[in-house]
Protein backbone atom coordinates (compact mmCIF):
# COMPACT_ATOMS: atom_id res chain seq x y z
CA UNK A 1 0.00 0.00 0.00
CA UNK A 2 1.14 3.44 -0.66
CA UNK A 3 1.81 5.96 2.09
CA UNK A 4 -1.18 7.60 4.16
CA UNK A 5 -1.52 11.10 3.18
CA UNK A 6 -3.28 13.93 5.63
CA UNK A 7 -5.79 15.71 3.94
CA UNK A 8 -5.24 19.35 3.32
CA UNK A 9 -8.02 20.38 5.72
CA UNK A 10 -6.50 19.09 8.47
CA UNK A 11 -5.08 21.16 10.97
CA UNK A 12 -1.00 20.66 11.74
CA UNK A 13 0.52 18.68 14.80
CA UNK A 14 0.09 15.48 16.50
CA UNK A 15 -3.37 15.91 18.26
CA UNK A 16 -4.89 16.67 15.06
CA UNK A 17 -7.77 14.09 13.97
CA UNK A 18 -7.74 14.07 10.47
CA UNK A 19 -9.01 11.70 7.02
CA UNK A 20 -6.29 10.50 5.44
CA UNK A 21 -6.38 8.90 1.87
CA UNK A 22 -3.69 5.86 -0.04
CA UNK A 23 -3.80 4.35 -2.95
CA UNK A 24 -4.12 1.04 -3.58
CA UNK A 25 -3.86 -0.20 -7.01
CA UNK A 26 -6.84 0.80 -9.45
CA UNK A 27 -8.65 1.77 -5.79
CA UNK A 28 -8.45 4.40 -3.07
CA UNK A 29 -8.59 3.60 1.05
CA UNK A 30 -9.83 5.84 3.13
CA UNK A 31 -9.20 6.09 7.06
CA UNK A 32 -9.51 8.72 9.98
CA UNK A 33 -6.61 9.15 12.13
CA UNK A 34 -8.06 8.42 15.22
CA UNK A 35 -9.19 4.86 14.14
CA UNK A 36 -6.83 3.76 11.97
CA UNK A 37 -7.81 0.09 11.90
CA UNK A 38 -11.30 1.34 10.14
CA UNK A 39 -10.12 1.61 6.30
CA UNK A 40 -12.99 2.49 3.53
CA UNK A 41 -12.19 1.58 -0.12
CA UNK A 42 -13.71 3.10 -2.98
CA UNK A 43 -12.85 4.23 -6.49
CA UNK A 44 -11.70 7.76 -7.46
CA UNK A 45 -14.89 8.31 -9.59
CA UNK A 46 -17.04 6.94 -6.56
CA UNK A 47 -15.12 9.28 -4.22
CA UNK A 48 -15.00 12.28 -6.95
CA UNK A 49 -19.05 11.90 -7.16
CA UNK A 50 -19.54 11.79 -3.34
CA UNK A 51 -17.53 15.03 -2.98
CA UNK A 52 -19.46 16.86 -5.90
CA UNK A 53 -22.94 15.72 -4.20
CA UNK A 54 -21.61 17.12 -1.06
CA UNK A 55 -20.59 20.45 -2.41
CA UNK A 56 -24.11 20.73 -4.20
CA UNK A 57 -25.28 20.09 -1.52
CA UNK A 58 -23.62 22.30 1.05
CA UNK A 59 -23.95 25.12 -1.40
CA UNK A 60 -27.52 24.90 -2.50
CA UNK A 61 -30.01 26.50 0.24
CA UNK A 62 -31.73 24.68 2.63
CA UNK A 63 -35.34 25.90 1.73
CA UNK A 64 -36.88 27.29 -1.74
CA UNK A 65 -37.13 30.95 -1.13
CA UNK A 66 -40.64 31.75 -2.11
Amino acid sequence: MSSWQKSTFSGTGDNNDCVEVAAVGATLALRESDTPAAVLRTTPPALGALIRALKGEAMAPPHPVP
